[in-house]
């Protein structure tokens, strides 16, 4: 399309294949947005467009993201306020018209796949190296590992006990986001092999820091599921964890980073799976079957599971098999 539309607080840009969607950097813009600073959307990473009147004579122009096609939106989980969502675009009540006209050209370019969950990230997340001070620790995120560095003055004695952390996106298998506005917020890493072990939202709530008041627990049945042996169930004393507070892991610097983590995670995942699954009975030298590996492998450079050196690379192992 080419063309651009400012609202409040961001401007959309309209290319063939994607909308770029850039923040405003003013005091009024919200923190998160001008963290984010611009994010390009593809098209095929988009389920659906909506126009719906908002407050005080607006309108709000809002994409619908697939599921699991942004790690933003998958670590936040449903859990940002509408002022904070960066796929609403807020514009004033007069250009409703020009509102619909595009909210028309976007659902014209959605993909075949727009009704169905994104089998990868279609959206980048925010670049590492990333960092925030939490209330017990600072995290930090160099784009292959996770850091903790815990403060004497908030950190549990299970975590001192358990000393500075580090974890290689390699050995983990997730990442937990609990919003800082909520109760007991906290960014809490799934080590690989303890992923039914997840707390659920619930989990970081209970007695947290010994300066804070009395808190009570909620029963284990609001709590979801429960963490295998060794596993603690408290973020507050899980140095696989790090927790908010007042001040402490904004929104804007906390869901970054944990998006960031997430993207990392799941590229690292990918490609430590699916060449062991295309090199599978590499031993057979059936013309055949190398015929039929080597479609499967195009299949997955395709899909964009593969990138375009681990598909020539690979090809090329194969065709040496012959």
């Amino acid at each position: 399309m080419g063309d651009v539309l400012a609202g409040i607080h961001a401007t959309w840009e309209f290319d063939t294949d994607s909308v770029l969607i850039r923040f405003e950097r003013g005091i009024r813009t919200p923190k998160l947005f001008q963290s984010l600073r611009e994010r390009r959307v593809p098209h095929a990473a988009l389920s659906s467009v909506t126009l719906t009147p908002g407050k005080r004579g607006t309108v709000v122009l809002r994409a619908v993201p697939r599921p699991g096609a942004d790690p933003l939106v998958e670590a936040a989980a449903g859990q940002l306020k509408d002022g904070c969502d960066p796929y609403r675009l807020v514009l004033p009540a007069e250009r409703e018209m020009l509102a619909e006209y595009y909210a028309d050209e976007l659902r014209a370019r959605l993909g075949p796949d727009a009704a169905e969950p994104a089998e990868r990230f279609l959206v980048a997340a925010p670049e590492a190296p990333l960092r925030f001070k939490a209330y017990d620790g600072r995290a930090g995120f160099d784009g292959h590992r996770v850091s903790f560095r815990w403060f004497w003055t908030g950190a549990s004695t299970a975590k001192w006990k358990a000393g500075d952390q580090t974890f290689p996106v390699t050995e983990l298998s997730g990442v937990e986001w609990r919003s800082p506005e909520a109760f007991e917020g906290y960014l809490r890493l799934v080590p690989r092999g303890l992923e039914a072990s997840v707390p659920g939202p619930g989990a970081g709530e209970g007695p947290a820091r010994s300066s804070g008041p009395d808190l009570v627990a909620e029963p284990d049945a609001a709590r979801g599921p429960q963490p295998m042996a060794g596993r603690p169930t408290r973020a507050d004393q899980d140095p696989a964890a790090v927790v908010f507070g007042l001040g402490y892991g904004p929104v804007h610097e906390s869901l970054p980073f944990a998006a960031a983590v997430l993207e990392s995670v799941r590229r690292n995942h990918s490609a430590a799976v699916v060449p062991a699954a295309v090199l599978a009975g590499a031993g057979r030298r059936d013309p055949a079957d190398i015929a039929e590996r080597i479609r499967h492998l195009g299949e997955l450079h395709r899909a964009g599971l593969v990138t375009d050196d681990e598909f020539s690379s690979k090809k090329a192992q194969l065709l040496a098999e012959l």
